[in-house]
């Protein structure tokens, strides 16, 4: 026992048990979706947001807590969403999809041609001064 502070209740489970019966045993509660309730969900997932009716932002945590509430009658706050989606490999902040509107050649001739020119070049290496009111020579 290093440098771990422990509560009454730990340090009688580190006299019976040791270090292994201070592992984690796992969330403090119950998940509150059941494997076939979440299998129903993760097909709701794969379907996007757009299907459920949150077109304006494809990071739809805050969404997601309304379409579990709406299936399923059970309460989450966002963050337990959040914790859901992550406990299940999902991620909580990136889209699943590109917007449908995306243009990939358009993007790439924007890439190649029009930023080299907006681009400022790079400037050469000249000697510099670090005070403010000394010019450099040179």
């Amino acid at each position: 026992m290093s440098h771990l502070s422990l509560t009454r209740r730990g340090k009688a489970r580190w006299r019976v048990g040791g270090t292994a019966a201070l592992k984690s045993t796992g969330p403090v509660s119950r998940e509150k979706l059941s494997p076939a309730s979440w299998a129903k969900l993760e097909a709701e997932l794969k379907r996007g947001p757009l299907a459920h009716g949150f077109a304006d932002d494809q990071r739809w945590t805050l969404g997601l807590k309304t379409v579990i509430g709406r299936m399923f009658h059970v309460g989450y706050t966002i963050e337990g969403v959040a914790k859901l989606l992550k406990r299940h490999g999902w991620s909580w902040q990136v889209p699943v999809r590109r917007a449908a509107e995306r243009d990939e050649t358009a993007i790439a001739v924007w890439k190649n041609e029009v930023w080299p020119q907006l681009k400022p070049p790079r400037r050469t290496w000249v000697p510099g001064s670090a005070s403010p009111t000394r010019r450099a020579r040179g």
